[in-house]
């Protein structure tokens, strides 16, 4: 069987797996389509934290049934997969937040993942997608983790929410937020990542952050407020950073990006607001079924979204691409 491996930094090497007996507790799936994540691209290019390599990567699946001992599913059922394979006995798990597990193993990032014409995964981890397209399919891990922060936030109707970030979770948390009535302003610093969220959103204001003061442009579109909420879907360090000063008082500050540095803010301005500042890491079944029973409503036209599809015999030569800002990159889907 043939799977691409990442044996450093910007190597991708394809080679044959001998397929294995299904492990007891586990299910075989054949692997339909998977989308290429940011941690993906940053496990590539060599930036991405908690990192080891050689590895197999992927973890945004689209696939279906060959073979399960989970009485819930049958061979041929379209399924997608919680990638975050937990203990499920540390006091997180004991909460019910297996996504944030004190042994925590994500698949393709601290185990081998999806780039793999056949897989095995925990029957648990198992959601069903019936009624999805294969593409679709492939979105619904990255649209759980943008719901989960918003759930996270407790985002009310009518709040101020700024979006650091127009990548696919930031374009994501967009979509989300609007749903709940929250007034949407989206930051970015590429324009084409801006137009594909306002060709697919209706109620969202987007702005360049190149085209001048962001403080500036935030005061104008909420008359004068501060955010109430801020999401950063960015993970890069100077934007999370500089975007403590849009938050009002009382408001949250929602980290979903992940980046290596350390964050740092004025304690004074941060404490005087009473602000909360939190993490949102993964998510949980609860969040991959509301997705699911959302997509199955086609209620965003998802046609700008996917960008790029990749047949999986060409994705060592061309993975390297996703990289260039030329490309144009939203979403890039593997194909199988």
């Amino acid at each position: 069987m043939q799977i691409i491996v990442c044996n450093k930094p910007g190597k991708l090497e394809y080679k044959e797996e001998v397929s294995k007996r299904v492990h007891p507790g586990f299910s075989l799936l054949k692997v339909k389509a998977i989308g290429i994540c940011g941690t993906d691209l940053h496990a590539f290019e060599g930036t991405q934290p908690y990192f080891s390599y050689p590895r197999v990567l992927g973890h945004e699946i689209a696939a279906e049934v060959v073979e399960t001992s989970n009485p819930e599913f049958q061979k041929g059922q379209s399924v997608t997969v919680i990638p975050y394979f937990n203990c499920g006995k540390c006091a997180a798990c004991q909460m019910g937040k297996e996504n944030c597990c004190v042994s925590l193993q994500v698949f393709g990032v601290h185990i081998d993942g999806g780039m793999k014409k056949l897989i095995q995964v925990p029957n648990s981890s198992l959601v069903s997608g019936e009624g999805l397209r294969t593409e679709e399919l492939a979105l619904v891990e990255p649209f759980s983790i943008a719901l989960h922060a918003v759930k996270r936030a407790q985002l009310e109707s009518s709040e101020i929410t700024v979006i650091v970030g127009a990548g696919p979770i930031g374009i994501a948390t967009a979509i989300f937020a609007i749903e709940r009535g929250a007034k949407v302003l989206l930051l970015d610093n590429n324009d084409d990542r801006l137009k594909v969220a306002e060709a697919m959103l209706e109620n969202i204001e987007t702005y360049n952050v190149k085209s001048g003061s962001v403080f500036e442009k935030l005061k104008d579109f909420s008359k004068g407020e501060m955010a109430n909420v801020v999401f950063d879907a960015s993970g890069n360090l100077e934007a999370i950073n500089s975007s403590f000063q849009y938050l009002a008082h009382a408001g949250k500050f929602i980290l979903i990006g992940l980046q290596g540095g350390d964050i740092r803010f004025n304690h004074p301005e941060f404490h005087k607001r009473e602000a909360t500042l939190m993490s949102s890491r993964n998510a949980n079944r609860k969040d991959f079924e509301e997705v699911i029973s959302f997509l199955k409503g086609r209620k965003v036209n998802l046609e700008h979204f996917i960008t790029h599809k990749i047949a999986f015999e060409d994705l060592r030569d061309r993975l390297q691409n996703l990289l260039d800002p030329k490309e144009r990159v939203i979403k890039a889907i593997v194909e199988f």
